[in-house]
């Protein structure tokens, strides 16, 4: 698995440990795995990372010696005999910290006691502070190498649907059509899909989350695919509305109207425009010929080392986008009991504005 450079890590670090100092903490204890991910390098599913005094610490257990010190660039690494969590936190107490940062939003009360617990009672009271996703702020902008690797997995995507193009056909299960879309981009390099595959079609394309089922793709309707993969760690999204058989009066407007909602989106992207703006951007296209009521869920989110990150792009939402996020713009309409569409691109922001990295055909197709 290839690996960020190692510079990288030793700066995110630093930025880390600033972020913490100036929330007036002495030390951060970091646990969720892409955060640790993100700062190191260590893939495994057991980890707490501690930055204190100047120092990087990475706890895990046996089963990733090897695999820890080759991946954890400029980080000691200690084998833990107990949970990770448990010695990270007597570290951090013996070390001397006090005041010990953690992001609430990714521990939960019964983590938050453990913590509290490994350390001496005396220092239990105000050793764990809450300072806010730190670590995930700084993930929502990307660096030449994320992009560039955020640039490749997008690109798998794009050939995936094209060759999903000439397979699709009445009959087939959505089921059946996820697991070829997932087998081929195994073939193509994916360490996995970055989501459940949604394969939605006929009357079940007007859920927005439809997992793929055993219904079958009708001889007349739409079929939507929503997909994206993973590879050397980062995800791509991207979502395309195919039509089966000869459309029904009405559909193609309501296609085109969808169209028109995600481009006008994507051209509203540019550094310094909030997520609001770039939400309603979509939205006002589809108030004006009155679909807006079928528009049941944001315009977009950050992407990159999770499916889900900052920031969201939905009404109201005041966060300014800056140079180097990576979002998707995918507004949609789903009218229940009869159809459903979305269309979905990943963009990158950057000095001149939003630069689509899924540039897949989205004109109307008849299949």
């Amino acid at each position: 698995m290839g690996r960020i450079k190692e510079m990288n890590f030793s700066l995110r670090k630093r930025r880390a440990a600033a972020a913490a100092k100036s929330a007036g903490v002495d030390g951060m204890l970091v646990t969720h795995l892409p955060d640790v991910r993100y700062l190191c390098g260590f893939t495994g599913s057991n980890a707490a990372l501690v930055l204190a005094g100047g120092r990087a610490v990475l706890f895990t257990d046996g089963l990733y010696t090897g695999q820890a010190k080759a991946e954890a660039v400029g980080t000691r690494v200690v084998i833990a005999k107990k949970p990770a969590v448990v010695a990270a936190c007597e570290w951090t107490a013996a070390a001397g910290v006090r005041r010990c940062g953690f992001d609430a939003a990714n521990t939960t009360v019964a983590g938050l006691e453990t913590m509290r617990k490994a350390v001496p009672a005396k220092m239990r009271r105000g050793m764990f502070v809450a300072v806010g996703p730190l670590v995930a702020r700084m993930r929502e902008v990307k660096d030449a190498e994320e992009i560039a690797r955020m640039r490749k997995a997008a690109r798998v995507g794009c050939e995936l649907f094209e060759g999903m193009l000439t397979y699709l056909e009445a009959g087939l299960a959505e089921a059946e059509v996820a697991a070829t879309l997932e087998y081929a981009a195994r073939l193509a390099g994916a360490e996995g899909m970055s989501f459940d595959t949604i394969v939605a079609s006929g009357v079940r394309s007007a859920l927005p989350h439809g997992r793929a089922t055993g219904a079958k793709l009708p001889k007349r309707g739409f079929v939507t695919l929503d997909f994206g993969v993973i590879l050397d760690g980062y995800c791509s999204d991207m979502t395309r509305t195919v039509h089966m058989g000869k459309a029904m009066p009405g559909e193609r407007d309501v296609y085109d109207s969808v169209l028109e909602a995600q481009e006008a989106a994507v051209a509203a992207v540019a550094p310094g425009v909030t997520a609001g703006e770039v939400d309603e951007a979509a939205r006002s296209v589809l108030r004006r010929v009155k679909l807006d009521q079928y528009f049941s869920h944001s315009t977009g989110h950050g992407v990159g080392l999770e499916i889900h990150e900052g920031p969201r792009l939905a009404a109201k939402q005041k966060q300014v986008l800056e140079q180097g996020m990576v979002i998707t713009i995918e507004p949609g309409v789903y009218m229940p009991g009869q159809f459903g569409l979305r269309i979905e691109d990943m963009v990158l922001v950057t000095a001149r504005g939003g630069e689509v990295l899924t540039p897949s055909v989205k004109a109307w197709i008849e299949l």
